[in-house]
């Protein structure tokens, strides 16, 4: 039996119910732990609007402190994977230049390089899988990431549901304002990608260094940008 098939069992014995959300994702991130060989740790950040992103479940210290990070500087790949729907591999955080602040830091508490999925529901991104190795370059296979988009997907259901259940209507709202983000961020990366006919990915990191440069948020930044391009467009 192979890998995927074993991972995919795996995912299928978690119980959603009877289970609080905060278990489920436990689970969900041991089961990525042991499907991704080459991560060393594992984390699933929820990115809410109204309130600061947070670590719901880890396998380990290393993912813990490197969220942490991310928090504490305001961006990161996880805060902006859940806000963009991006995902977005680190593969030597030793020369990472979207985040300088963050990666220098990862770097010193031992963080090689990462992964980090969006969590897809409903068309956006409500948070992350993150997944972390010491060593440099271990998310660089394509099947890799698309076996960490298979975790994604299995615990944007799971988080879906159980905000359902708990605030139907703050769920609709978090979606709302989380779709709002989304546009932002890749109206800005659009522009950006006409303004100097980069890649999208490209486009991306110009955004992620204005954001970290001026200690403001991804998704201000983006508006700002938008909204500035827009008044040029209009005139006076």
């Amino acid at each position: 039996m192979d890998r995927d098939h074993d991972f995919a069992i795996e995912l299928g014995r978690i119980v959603l119910a009877d289970q609080s959300l905060e278990e489920v994702l436990t689970r969900v991130a041991q089961v990525a732990k042991r499907a991704v060989e080459r991560a060393d740790e594992v984390s699933l950040t929820l990115v809410e609007h109204g309130r600061a992103p947070f670590t719901v479940a880890h396998t380990g210290d290393l993912a813990l402190d490197a969220d942490e990070l991310q928090y504490d500087q305001g961006s990161g790949p996880c805060i902006n994977a859940g806000e963009t729907g991006l995902t977005l591999v680190v593969s030597d955080y030793a020369t990472e230049t979207r985040w300088p602040g963050y990666a220098a830091g990862a770097h010193e508490r031992g963080v090689g390089s990462s992964l980090s999925v969006p969590l897809p529901v409903q068309g956006t991104a409500i948070g992350a899988v993150d997944l972390y190795a010491r060593a440099t370059g271990a998310f660089d296979d394509p099947a890799v990431v698309a076996r960490a988009n298979a975790v994604a997907s299995f615990a944007a259901v799971a988080v879906a549901n159980a905000q359902a259940l708990g605030d139907a209507a703050g769920t609709a709202e978090r979606l709302a304002q989380a779709m709002d983000t989304r546009a932002a961020v890749e109206q800005a990366i659009g522009i950006l990608m006409g303004q100097r006919g980069c890649s999208a990915q490209e486009a991306f990191a110009v955004l992620s260094r204005m954001a970290e440069e001026s200690s403001r948020q991804l998704r201000d930044v983006a508006r700002e940008l938008v909204a500035e391009v827009s008044r040029r467009r209009d005139g006076p």
